[in-house]
């Protein structure tokens, strides 16, 4: 038996951060009803490129799920849902804060109906607060955090992240732990629980060393001026002659040791701390004279915290990962598509092949 069968979640979210928590709950044994538009159904149905008419970003987050398609802008297409809310052990719903109340679908009213329903907004900027009506995504809320600022290009200007930190890190994965905890404290109490997730907030505690260090002594963190930020040659990233890249991390006196001695630093270059950046120019110096293929070999089998850079293709061709049963694909959508890996033990997930294809839209049906 998986942890959450019997239960019954209604996802009123769309795109990315609900729809995933909603796919980690199915995965984990929850009945999950997406509630999509008629005309239009969730966003992502559209993006590219597609499989069956819809796209294969679809598909993977919506596995498992029941699509069923009500206009909440009519109240008596709403009130169609009432049977279902008063069954429901689980709501999630991303729009902005005052819409599922226009609704009639508020945290308010659905707890009239259902005292023992788990309720979960996720927001970006949260339920309230000045920026709580504004529209962002993750771009936007890394850089109002503070943590965009810390990257930087060879011309100082920030850098895009090639992850979506705040969508999942900062919407689906707080979402998912505090809808577990609510269910722990159901189980106490029999009562449900109202959940403000903030994109905005959640996403700050990835600077939990610079609110550290600023808070109490005043070294804010610097755009390459710190370990992370690019300020430390035990924590960077160096060319190699083919153009390549090596991503050192040797942090610990015996890892950093042993990187030296494997790319024959010079000894004066060795207690990094007098100088760091010019012991960043040495390493890279010394980094620069062989290819990534040379560094891997010299590298392998070595405790001292380095990997050669690769692209996705190469990660996912990993033996490791392979191993790990992270990539195995499926047949879906009369076309063969990968399983997304999601962060729940093995123990936890469905077989790959047990949730089914994502949904048609308005395939479920009400009685």
């Amino acid at each position: 038996m998986r942890p959450l069968e019997g239960l019954l979640v209604l996802d009123f979210s769309t795109l990315l951060p609900g729809p995933l928590a909603s796919l980690m709950l199915a995965e984990a044994g929850a009945e999950v009803i997406k509630i999509e538009r008629p005309w239009q159904g969730d966003e992502m149905r559209a993006y590219e490129p597609k499989v069956d008419g819809d796209s294969v970003n679809f598909h993977l987050l919506n596995r498992g799920k029941r699509s069923l398609a009500i206009d909440l802008k009519q109240p008596d297409e709403v009130a169609r849902l009432r049977p279902l809310i008063e069954r429901a052990d689980i709501l999630i719903e991303q729009f902005r804060p005052g819409v599922m109340a226009r609704f009639g679908l508020g945290a308010e009213a659905v707890r009239t109906m259902n005292r023992k329903i788990i309720y979960c907004s996720i927001t970006g900027w949260g339920q309230s607060g000045p920026k709580s009506g504004v529209a962002a995504h993750d771009l936007n809320y890394m850089a109002e955090t503070g943590l965009l600022g810390l990257t930087g290009g060879a011309d100082g200007a920030p850098v895009l992240p090639p992850i979506l930190a705040a969508d999942i890190a900062g919407g689906t994965l707080p979402a998912l732990i505090n809808i577990l905890l609510a269910l722990r404290q159901r189980d106490a109490t029999g009562e449900g629980v109202t959940l403000d997730i903030a994109m905005g907030d959640s996403i700050l505690t990835f600077a939990y060393w610079g609110l550290g260090n600023g808070l109490f002594a005043g070294l804010w963190p610097t755009r390459s001026g710190d370990l992370v930020t690019g300020g430390s040659p035990r924590y960077n990233i160096y060319r190699t002659a083919d153009d390549r890249f090596v991503a050192a991390a040797p942090i610990e006196e015996r890892f950093w040791t042993a990187f030296c001695d494997a790319i024959e630093l010079e000894p004066e270059w060795r207690p990094a701390s007098a100088d760091p950046a010019g012991a960043k120019r040495a390493v890279a110096g010394r980094i620069a004279t062989r290819t990534s293929e040379k560094w891997a070999e010299c590298f392998a089998g070595r405790d001292l915290c380095c990997s050669i850079v690769v692209d996705l293709r190469d990660a996912l061709a990993d033996p490791h990962f392979r191993a790990r049963g992270l990539v195995n694909p499926i047949e879906s959508a009369g076309s063969v598509l990968p399983v997304l890996p999601i962060p729940l033990a093995a123990v936890f997930r469905s077989h790959p092949d047990s949730l089914g294809p994502a949904p048609a839209l308005g395939e479920y049906q009400l009685g």
